[in-house]
């Protein structure tokens, strides 16, 4: 259970990194009212898993989905630059995540 609080705080932390982009620096209500709930949300997440997990993985995985989410919806949705390097090195990092996710104890 404690993993799967930390595969949903990831994905929440790509809506909050979504959302801080589209708030242009928190000068849009709805963009940065989005950011602040998924962030608490994400953080809130985390704490709790953190409660079972090792700080380590747990985070590593948290980021690792964070960062993986972002980019692939800043290429699909957003328009950033769609490379063949950026897609491999966004597999490793997933491969990374799973790897982390497979190492990690639960207390």
């Amino acid at each position: 259970m404690a993993w799967l609080l930390v595969v949903v705080a990831g994905i929440l932390e790509t809506g909050f990194a979504v959302c801080l982009k589209l708030s242009h620096g928190f000068t849009r209500l709805w963009p940065t009212i989005a950011f602040a709930c998924f962030a608490l949300g994400s953080f809130g997440l985390l704490t709790l898993a953190l409660k079972k997990l090792d700080v380590g993985p747990a985070y590593a995985v948290w980021t690792g989905i964070g960062a993986a989410g972002t980019a692939i919806y800043g290429m699909v949705f957003l328009g950033d630059l769609v490379s063949t390097l950026k897609i491999v090195s966004i597999t490793f990092v997933i491969v990374g995540v799973i790897g982390l996710q497979l190492s990690g104890s639960a207390h």
